[in-house]
Formats: structure tokens, sequence, C-alpha cells
């Protein structure tokens, strides 16, 4: 594979004075040894990208959950007291907090900082690495990311597909700045621009692959008319919870027809800018209080990684959410004042409040079963901008929902102080 070249690249790919090449190679090395990262195209980037110069600063938050206004400390990478601390966190693999707010990003500064919710972070890196790995970036491939943040992703892309090939979408001005200046200190040849991801990026359309940093609640046409034949586009479906996100791959055949699939993941990304996921931290105190009257089931609370039945949960009984720093498992219906608490002997629940959140729990999966347990679902995306619809197959036992019309940022109907989608579980 060819890299750029560039005088202000010593060794790997970054500016001169490079010392952070051990931390990569550890980095890599426990994707690899977790069998996360098996492309040695990628394995290849992520060893030589300087990701302490995409992510220059973190945020790390010092409150509790649910505490407002939130205690933020700012690691400045530059500083010798924050260094250590810093690098460590880049090179974790976790999520690095990167923006409050929308703030301007030019001139922040360390130390204590008080309030605000995180409007731009770097994802999860396993997350990017599997992302990546199912659309199969290839030298000369045309790439767009919607919504890259300080562009990670963007860049591991740019390393993979060549010098010019790979483009960003960034809604955020101050963002897309921040990560345009920052992909140019490594000379990838990658480009973002300033806009509405929703709407794609028409001037370096159609797209061989497009990936979503955000998660949609239905696929925005726009995104399937920039898609080139033979193309791939990958993105998370969002709901109201974000206990049970979807990930969803669309692919338009060298005929031009769409195919797309749905599958429930153990994680996804934030919802667009504007929707507000639901959350049980506030009703947790009197959770504890009140978990509710005891009664039997026959529904043992089912294994995290059934995603085939948490996806179809996420829609078939919305409204709820899922706290999992519960003890036992806890579903909340925020809105209806409503919980499940299951009890550790797996034969008995608690339930509290209007709505009966484990019968409808119970339903689902009553269905899902007389479904055939299905793990993936068919979506069909029109042409035009017309309903999306899902099933599990074909059948009167087939599980279906239709997708909700329009970008949709839904609002919650009962507390104004209900935390948006920057404080959610």
């Amino acid at each position: 594979m060819t890299f750029p070249a560039s005088s202000a690249l010593s060794g790997p790919c970054g500016p001169a004075g490079d010392r952070t090449g051990p931390a990569r190679k550890e980095m890599v090395d426990r994707l690899e040894d977790d069998g996360v990262l098996t492309d040695p195209r990628l394995r290849e980037a992520l060893v030589r990208l300087r990701l302490d110069v995409l992510l220059p600063h973190a945020y790390v938050r010092t409150s509790e959950p649910g505490i407002e206004p939130i205690q933020w400390h700012l690691l400045d990478g530059s500083h010798p007291e924050d260094r250590q601390e810093w690098l460590d966190l880049v090179h974790s693999g976790e999520s690095v907090l990167l923006q409050r707010d929308g703030e301007p990003l030019e001139a922040l500064g360390r130390g204590p900082v008080t309030g605000g919710h995180m409007t731009s972070m770097s994802t999860y890196l396993p997350a990017t690495v599997e992302a990546l790995q199912t659309l199969r970036p290839a030298p000369r491939k045309n790439y767009l990311e919607l919504g890259p943040g300080p562009g990670v992703s963007l860049a591991l892309a740019a390393l993979v597909t060549g010098h010019g090939y790979a483009t960003g979408i960034e809604r955020d001005a101050s963002m897309a700045a921040f990560a345009q200046q920052n992909l140019d200190r490594l000379a990838l040849g990658a480009t973002v621009a300033q806009g509405d991801a929703l709407d794609g990026h028409v001037p370096a359309a159609p797209y061989d692959l497009m990936h979503s940093g955000i998660g949609v609640p239905r696929v925005p046409c726009a995104w399937v008319e920039q898609l080139a034949p033979g193309g791939r586009l990958l993105t998370t479906l969002t709901t109201r919870t974000p206990s049970w996100p979807g990930q969803l791959l669309v692919t338009r055949t060298p005929a031009g027809s769409i195919e797309a699939v749905l599958q429930g993941r153990p994680r996804g990304y934030r919802p667009l800018h504007g929707y507000r996921w639901l959350t049980a931290v506030t009703l947790r105190p009197r959770i504890a209080a009140e978990p509710g009257r005891p009664r039997a089931t026959r529904l043992a609370p089912l294994p995290d990684d059934a995603y085939g039945f948490w996806i179809a949960a996420a829609y078939l009984a919305p409204g709820l959410v899922r706290d999992f720093q519960a003890k036992t498992m806890t579903v909340v219906a925020p809105e209806d004042e409503s919980w499940a608490v299951a009890d550790s002997d797996g034969a008995t629940v608690r339930t509290h409040g209007p709505r009966d959140v484990w019968a409808e729990l119970e339903e689902v999966h009553a269905r899902w079963v007389r479904a055939g347990r299905p793990s993936l679902y068919r979506v069909e995306i029109p042409a035009a901008d017309g309903p999306q619809h899902v099933t599990s197959g074909t059948g009167p036992d087939a599980l279906t929902w239709t997708l909700p019309a329009g970008s949709g940022t839904p609002q919650p109907r009962r507390s104004p102080s209900t935390p948006d989608v920057k404080e959610a579980l």
C-alpha cells in the first residue's frame, strides 16, 4: 500500500518528533489480540496514524452521572503535567471527549471546567475498526464520512483509499476547521467540508463507500442517491432508546437496485443533532425505593447478545430504556413513570406504574420466537423518499415495522430536565 509522502512526515504518518510509536503498536496489538482487527490494510494504517495529532486535548468527566452541572477536567496534550494521562487516554481505544456545546476549539484552557455537554468526540476505536472492516476500504475507492468529528475514521480511510479519495461533511464549523487543520498536518489529502451530513456531499459524489458517524431514525434519501453502483453505506439506525442500537448496511447492486440489512449491535453512533434519547438516570432513586409488585414470569432475562430480540423491542415496545448500571435487569419507560426490575432468580419480576413494561417485552419475545428468532432484518428503501419498511421475512409470523417519516428529532413528552443525547446511558 502506498502512503502519501511529505516533508512534514517522519517515519509514521505525522509531524516530525513522534514518540508515540510504541503506544500505537501496543494499541494495535491489543485490537488484534481481542479479535477486533483483522484487515491488514487497516492494521498498517492504525500503526502509522498519529492519533495524538488528531486528538490534541481531551475532556475527562470528574462528576458522577446524573449530577448537574457536570464537572470536567480538560487535559492539554502539550502540557507536561497532562501529557502522560492524555497519551494513555488517546491510545486506550476509548472515546475521547473534545467539545462542549459546540464551543470554539482554538484556545481551550486546561484544568477544571464546570457545566456543558459533549457535542463532539472520537468514536470508541473498536467500533471504528469494525465499521471500516465492514465497508472494506481499498485503494482508489471514493469515501464519504458523514459527521467525521475530529476525523479519526476519515484519516484511516484516507490512508487506505489514497490521497484525494476521502471526504468528510461536518455540521459544526469549528469542528470542521479543527479536523481539517489536523488532517493537513498529517498530509493525508483528506477534505472536511462544512455542511449538513443529512444532505450528503454532492460535489464529490457518487461514493463507493459511505460511513455515517451519526445515528439516524431512517436513511436520508440523499445518501442513497449519492451511493455508486456496487457501493456500500453503513449507518446506525437510532430510536428513542440508547440501549439497543441497530446497524444498517445498505448496498447498491451493480444493476442499481438497493438492498439493506439491519441487525442489532452492542453499540452504535449517537443520534443526529437535536435528537433526544430517553434516560433512566433521573428515576433511579424512585426505582430503588419502589421496585414494584412481584409477579412470576416465564421470560427469564435474555442475554445482552440476543441482538435480534433487543432491536425488535426497540421498535415494537417503543419508549423503553435499560439501566445497565442496575444490579439486575431493569427496563424503564421514563415518560410513563413505569419500570420492570427482574429478580436474580430469573423467575420473578417486579413491575411499577401504569405501563406493564415486562408484559410488553414478553409479548415481543413471543412474536420474535414465532418469527424464528431472527437476527437480521431486511429494510425496503424506495427510490423516492417514501416509507421505509423493516421485515424479518415472509409469512404471517414475520416481524414488521415502519421507520419514522422525516429525519425526526423527537423531544420528551414530560420532564424538561430530561438529559439529552450527550448524557445518555
